[in-house]
């Protein structure tokens, strides 16, 4: 009894040191790569911080996504006629939303693959009626937008972008404080001199959300207005009304572009990596597609996100479902046929695409460190728990892919009733098509400034476009 309760103890010690050197052994994806390697992540990462210097939310990232995937022989949508093997397509939804899609040489009813990903960011937004004079400044009213730390948005230079509609049907383009010569935008915080009574404040109540008020002036005109001087100089080159701002959609986002981070510049610094990473990759790995796909490969770039898919450009939307019944009778020569839809989208293969946290170096313990992602150690595949995980056989299937490309890759899970579960991948679900979470750590999540591994970003576009080929 006792030789085999040994036997039973080497062999269970033997089973948990293996599990264990297998993470263990894991190392960053910098050490398996070489020069050439090195080149091909800097060019990437180049147009990657173009992207994102111009894509300050979703109304711009849909611009720069459609002009991209134009430039690369993609065609907006117009009839079934186009439905072909091979055709690329746009499906564009309302200017906030798109659909870009690479006709595969089957019927999408009998499979598809699918990366969906969002490309709206925690920001603030402009309320309808804005402005205001209080102490000699003129300011706008704002309401935040997702789940940010409002302090993080004080002091810091901010800029305008959005839209404006009128009445008689013009649309106005906004975008003040991007350029170096343009003005920008601010959040006045408290001078330590005389802010004793703000100090006893809750870390995430430092600023309250009606204090997120933003100097937009301080000249008034010959009448004593502030706001009039305001309203001239907007309307002066802007052409629209004080009353025109109720039917506008106008955002506050950081005003600094995207830098290097860290002396071996290994790392990228930007607003809105949460999710534009996502967005952009889905978009350049569907067009780097150079034969066409056995199953028709779509990048799907939703809205509303950070908000809980709503709205008719989030991921709750019918937009989805639309385009797949679009192309499946298409394929099918029939008007519309409800069954050959559903049979389309339950034979889909979907990844849904988001950032998550990775582990901090100045706050570890937030983090449960067996099963948190790092920075420059690959895509993560997310283990929520609670019913928001991929069953087993896709988890195998996706890794699979991975591994028979020796892309690196690693898991994700938050600790036990700290972290969520799940972006736009649950909507997919409800539509019967198979989904997986899956994406790349971040540092400073929903902050002005996020920071990921640009190795990371490269090896998720190597992940997509195997994925976007699998068969």
């Amino acid at each position: 009894m006792n030789t085999l309760f040994s036997i039973f103890l080497v062999f269970i010690l033997c089973i948990s040191i293996q599990a264990q050197s297998v993470w263990n052994a894991k190392r960053s994806s910098w050490l398996s790569i070489d020069s050439k390697d090195r080149s091909f992540i800097d060019q990437y990462i180049k147009g990657y911080s173009s992207y994102l210097d111009k894509a300050r939310t979703e109304i711009t990232s849909t611009k720069e996504l459609i002009e991209m995937l134009k430039k690369e022989g993609f065609s907006e949508y117009t009839n079934p006629s186009q439905i072909k093997s091979g055709a690329k397509l746009i499906f564009n939804n309302r200017n906030r939303a798109l659909i870009a899609v690479r006709i595969g040489s089957e019927p999408i009813n009998k499979g598809s693959r699918l990366i969906g990903a969002h490309h709206d960011s925690p920001r603030i937004d402009i309320k309808a009626r804005p402005l205001y004079e209080q102490e000699g400044f003129a300011l706008f009213q704002t309401i935040y937008y997702g789940g940010i730390k409002k302090y993080q948005w004080v002091n810091i230079p901010l800029m305008l972008s959005g839209r404006i509609d009128t009445k008689d049907g013009k649309t106005i383009s906004i975008e003040i404080g991007r350029n170096p010569q343009d003005p920008v935008l601010i959040i006045p915080d408290a001078a330590p001199h005389v802010d004793s009574p703000l100090r006893k404040r809750e870390y995430t109540g430092v600023l309250e959300g009606e204090e997120m008020d933003l100097i937009v002036g301080t000249i008034p005109d010959q009448k004593n207005s502030i706001i009039n001087t305001v309203m001239d100089a907007l309307s002066s080159t802007h052409n629209f009304t004080e009353e025109d701002l109720v039917s506008a959609e106008l955002n506050i986002t950081p005003a600094g572009m995207p830098r290097d981070v860290g002396l071996d510049r290994s790392l990228i610094g930007s607003y809105g990596q949460d999710d534009r990473a996502c967005s952009y990759v889905a978009i350049t790995s569907l067009m780097d597609l150079e034969k066409t796909p056995l199953f028709t490969a779509m990048a799907y770039i939703v809205d509303n996100e950070e908000t809980g898919n709503v709205n008719n450009t989030g991921a709750s939307s019918s937009f989805l479902t639309k385009v797949y019944g679009i192309i499946a009778e298409a394929q099918n020569a029939s008007t519309f046929n409800e069954n050959i839809t559903r049979k389309a989208l339950s034979m889909a293969k979907v990844v849904s695409a988001d950032a998550n946290d990775g582990i901090n170096p100045l706050f570890p313990g937030l983090s449960e460190r067996t099963n948190a992602s790092r920075l420059g150690f690959g895509p993560s595949i997310k283990r929520y728990g609670r019913s928001f995980d991929a069953n087993s056989e896709f988890t195998a299937w996706i890794r699979n892919i991975l591994d028979s490309k020796s892309i690196p890759w690693q898991t994700a899970s938050y600790k036990v009733e700290t972290g969520g579960g799940g972006t736009i991948g649950g909507q997919m679900s409800k539509e019967d098509m198979e989904v997986i979470d899956i994406g790349i750590p971040l540092l400073s999540m929903h902050s002005p400034f996020e920071i990921a591994s640009k190795i990371d970003i490269w090896n998720l576009n190597r992940f997509f476009t195997e994925f976007y080929k699998a068969e």
